[in-house]
């Protein structure tokens, strides 16, 4: 009777043992899988944290990126406003000096230029200066660059342009080479030895003024569209602003990007 019970308590020994074993498996197993699940979760919030992270970094680029492009916008701008109105500044100043000249030149209200009709300058089809042409570049010249280089103007302006027509004539060429002897005679009329300028004055001018033909590529229309020849056959004077360079400069940065 005894070995009955010993046995009875020795299974039973056994059978709370291989249980207590098979309860602390278990439990391990969920603590494997509870720990697996809070690193599994730890990992996917840092990569999400870290992709946050990322997008936040990108909109504040982009957002940087979008501050400094109103920036050069309003940069721009600013220096638009500035050419107009420096130009306009400028166009006044010629019309109150050749106002009452007997030059009968004409300012463009929009970009300044004046125009002289070759045959005040030049025989037709001819590049040598005409005396009553000289008469005329001796009173302009003189007056334009009283403008040009007064003290409120001369730092805004880089270049003052001599710019010689043709009508459609003949062929390009030809009307090329024409169009550049006529700007060339002109310029070497004001920067040689007529006098009109002397000493450190004929220096700044030499500095400014360049002489350019343009053939035939911008002639002049009728109010029907036909070419007039007359009006056509022409010496522009111009003046190009520093502020215009500038501009350019920045137009090609903001094009390039």
């Amino acid at each position: 009777m005894k070995k009955v019970r010993g046995k009875k308590k020795f299974e039973e020994q056994t059978f709370w043992q291989s249980y207590s074993d098979m309860m602390a498996a278990v439990l391990l197993v969920f603590v494997l899988i509870i720990a697996f699940t809070i690193i599994q979760a730890k990992v996917t919030y840092e990569q999400k944290e870290a992709e946050l992270k990322t997008q936040n970094e990108a909109l504040t680029k982009q957002n940087e990126e979008i501050l400094e492009y109103k920036d050069q916008v309003k940069e721009q701008q600013k220096q638009l406003d500035q050419v107009v109105g420096i130009r306009k500044k400028i166009v006044q100043k010629l019309n109150q000096k050749f106002s009452n000249s007997k030059l009968n030149a004409t300012v463009d209200s929009e970009t300044g230029s004046i125009c002289f009709d070759s045959s005040v300058l030049f025989d037709y089809s001819k590049y040598t200066l005409k005396k009553s042409g000289k008469k005329v570049l001796n009173e302009f010249f003189p007056k334009y660059f009283d403008v040009i280089l007064s003290n409120d103007i001369k730092q805004y302006v880089s270049e003052v342009i001599i710019e010689g027509h043709t009508d459609n004539h003949g062929s390009y060429l030809y009307n090329l080479d024409l169009s550049q002897k006529r700007a060339f005679a002109v310029s070497e009329y004001c920067l040689g030895d007529s006098k009109m300028f002397s000493g450190k004055k004929l220096e700044t001018v030499r500095e400014m003024v360049t002489a350019n033909g343009r053939s035939y590529y911008e002639l002049k229309r009728n109010t029907n569209g036909k070419v007039d020849a007359n009006a056509s056959r022409r010496v522009e004077i111009k003046f190009r602003l520093t502020e215009e360079e500038m501009i350019g400069e920045m137009s090609d940065i903001l094009e390039n990007k």
